[in-house]
């Protein structure tokens, strides 16, 4: 399938499925991936501006927040030791470092500014190598994993960071959802080429069950339906796009209240 980067340059990827059935992969990968993130409207990465967008985005986080945090606290003790793998602007460790012990790493030299400006507990890392092997109880990447090229490697790494039946979350875009195959080639949530990787729940399943990892979980992002719809007409051109994009959204959580394959995926992983 052929994905445009409607979101910053207008250039055309293609998306081709890998070894592994219902997990895909963009094509070609730039050279410097890194300028393709250099907009102030990748919104995570910045100071609140308030405008009504930013607002509405920000109360939707809140609620995510809360909900990630809820995650987190069925899945480790108090002060267990959580690293949250390409954090942002630091809002979830910002959330949760009062409740357990927090580490931080993010590439992106702006956002890692924000994060430490936020938080006073969390300890920021360069790479993982800082971090003792089978210290953590806890690794989360919230709309991250689909960003790294090197998974196996990274996969690798995580599982000798982790303790003996530490837990990987995951939060992914799941490409087989009702929205995703809705919005075909306009679908927002394929965002190439910053996701390098695009999950199916089939193909999740797959990667994460095996020898060293047992997938224990899956949980719903619900307002993710709405915010990918919503962004997914406005790539379409719809002048409407909040209201289109809001039915569509619904409807795609309807339907995967029955079926299970929501418009974003958490997944709960032990480390074997």
């Amino acid at each position: 399938m052929k994905i445009k980067d409607y979101f910053l340059t207008q250039e055309d990827f293609e998306i081709k499925e890998t070894e592994i059935e219902g997990i895909y992969k963009t094509f070609p990968i730039p050279e410097n991936v890194g300028r393709y993130y250099e907009s102030k409207d990748y919104i995570s990465h910045h100071q609140d501006s308030g405008s009504l967008k930013e607002k509405i985005y920000k109360f939707i986080q809140s609620f995510n927040l809360n909900y990630k945090r809820n995650i987190l606290s069925q899945e480790v003790f108090e002060n267990a030791k959580v690293l949250d793998y390409g954090c942002g602007a630091g809002e979830f460790l910002k959330h949760i470092e009062n409740d357990v012990v927090t580490f931080g790493f993010e590439p992106n030299d702006a956002a890692r500014n924000f994060a430490q400006q936020k938080t006073t507990k969390t300890k920021f890392i360069s790479n993982l190598e800082e971090i003792e092997n089978d210290s953590l109880d806890a690794i989360t990447l919230w709309h991250v994993f689909e960003h790294i090229e090197n998974q196996k490697e990274m996969l690798s790494l995580f599982y000798q960071k982790l303790k003996p039946s530490g837990k990987l979350i995951i939060a992914v875009p799941n490409c087989s959802s009702y929205d995703a195959i809705y919005y075909q080639e306009f679908w927002a949530a394929y965002d190439v080429p910053r996701h390098i990787f695009h999950f199916s729940k089939k193909g999740m399943e797959k990667l994460m069950n095996n020898e060293n990892w047992k997938l224990e979980k899956i949980r719903p992002l619900l307002f993710d339906s709405f915010y990918i719809s919503i962004l997914s007409e406005k790539y379409k051109k719809n002048p409407l796009s909040w209201i289109f994009g809001g039915i569509r959204g619904a409807i795609s959580n309807i339907k995967a209240s029955k079926t299970g394959e929501f418009s974003s995926l958490i997944y709960i992983i032990k480390k074997n």
